[in-house]
Formats: structure tokens, sequence, C-alpha cells
């Protein structure tokens, strides 16, 4: 595991406080704000460290409050319902004596049951493609804090970036992604490594089509919800296909869908998230 991947594992080892309350740290970096998939990934954990059967299949959270990146999180966990089958648990993230994130989730035995899922789509596989930090070498100097920060998430985009200005688009990125190292064998850890994961490139489908970009002075972008649905078994430091589109952004928000398969083209994830899309100007 290399450093960027410890870094990230660290982030999630929470600290106990007290029954169903753990303490979740902030990493050493220049932030306005706490990164949302930091924030759903440690309460993802602080609920699964209370369940004792079972693998998470569904989280739906909401983003209420900026997360302050100066003070740790404090996460409590109310123990809603332990049955055979299913167990749910609400968390809710405190900073300053207030609520900054909520997510109910739940978790489930495995059963047999029905079994369907869409096609993975046909694209280059991972290995033909350039690592994120290669491609964005020609603006290293503009981009020199993200070049400081770890990046525990590997990246390789299909077609252009993202971030392109003043490119216009349909609405669909797709990317391979994987945790950047080899993690130890413990499901609620890769669901949390991707749960991580699915906050950094979503928001990026909804501005897809139009000309602002994160740093434009006239928009404000942020994570609303976020929504996933676990569906298989899955490793997060193998690639992971990141198929996403946004179908509609209206009334200053925007909705963004994301599809999670492994290299034999198995759906592993689903996830859904509405994000603010605010015209200042």
């Amino acid at each position: 595991m290399g450093a960027s991947l410890d870094f990230l594992v660290r982030l999630l080892d929470l600290e106990p406080i007290e029954e169903n309350i753990f303490r979740g740290v902030q990493p050493d970096e220049e932030r306005q704000r706490v990164f949302g998939g930091q924030v759903a990934s440690q309460a993802l954990m602080a609920a699964g460290r209370t369940v004792s059967a079972g693998h998470v299949h569904s989280l739906h959270s909401y983003f209420l409050r900026p997360g302050d990146p100066r003070v740790p999180i404090l996460y409590e966990v109310d123990r809603i319902r332990d049955g055979k089958s299913f167990t749910t648990r609400r968390v809710v993230a405190i900073q300053h004596g207030r609520a900054i994130f909520n997510m109910s989730t739940s978790f489930h035995v495995e059963e047999k049951g029905l079994d369907h899922q869409f096609t993975m789509p046909d694209v280059p596989p991972p290995e033909s493609l350039q690592p994120l930090p290669d491609r964005l070498a020609p603006w290293r100097d503009e981009l020199e804090e993200w070049f400081s920060r770890p990046h525990p998430i590997e990246q390789r985009h299909i077609g252009e970036l993202p971030w392109k200005h003043g490119h216009d688009r349909l609405p669909y990125l797709r990317l391979w992604i994987r945790a950047d190292g080899e993690l130890p064998v413990d499901p609620l850890l890769h669901a949390c490594v991707v749960t991580y994961a699915s906050d950094m490139s979503l928001f990026d489908t909804i501005l897809q089509p139009h000309s602002v970009r994160w740093d434009d002075p006239d928009f404000m972008g942020a994570s609303l919800d976020h929504c996933m649905w676990f569906h298989r078994s899955f490793r997060a430091d193998d690639w992971l296909l990141f198929d996403t589109d946004s179908p509609v952004a209206a009334g200053a928000r925007g909705l963004a869908r994301g599809f999670l398969y492994d290299r034999s083209g198995r759906l592993v994830v689903s996830m859904v998230q509405e994000g603010l899309a605010r015209i200042i100007a």
C-alpha cells in the first residue's frame, strides 16, 4: 500500500469515543470545506462498525452544511433495526454542535433471487489510457495544489478530460477507477473506498453540456444528496468502469447517475446524486 492509499485507510480508521459515537480525523490539506466523499465514507464506516451480520447494500444521504476541514467530525450512529436479513442504521455527522450530514444505510445477509443487469459498455481497457497526473502534467504550475495532495484513487478518463473550458459536450462521462494500491480483504473497507471515490466525478457529468466550470466566479456547485446501491461483491483495488450520465439539470439543481462495472462486466454498484448548480450573476 502506497502513501496515498494509506492516507485514505487512516482517514477511514475512526476513533471510537463512546458506544455508537466515533470521531473522524481530517486530512492535512488546504480546503475551503470537507470533501463530500470523505464524510460519506466515514459515516458508512461508523455504521458498519456497529453491524455484526451482512454487507452494506444501500445508503441514502444528505449534505446539510459545509464541513469545517480544521476540526474532527463526530459520527453518531442510531441502531434503528437489527433483523435476520436486514440491518438498518442512521448516522449523523456533527461539527460545532450542528449536523452537517446525515445518512440512512442498510446491510443485507446474502440470499438467492433474481439476477439480471445492464450490459457493460464497450470501452478501451484502462491499460491503454494515460493516468490522470500524466494528462494534467502540462498544467502542473496552475494545478500545484492538486499535485501536492495525496490521490488514493487512480483515475483514467476515456476521451477528453471533463474540465476543459468552452467545450460543450453530451452529459456523459466514462473513466476507470481503482484504489492506488492493494487493500486488505475487508468488504466494508472496499465499500467505503468506493463511496469516497463516488463523489469525485458525478458532478462533472452535470457540467458537461455547459460552459461553466468549478472555478467560474459566477457559478456555485455542491453535492446535495447522494444514494448508492451495492449489488455484488467487488474489490476497490481492481479496476472498475465508472459509467456516468446526467439526465436533467433544472431549478439550480442537476442530477447525475453512475454505474460501476468490474473488469468481468458485472454491474457491482449503482448511484444517483443531486447537486446544487446555481448561477450567481
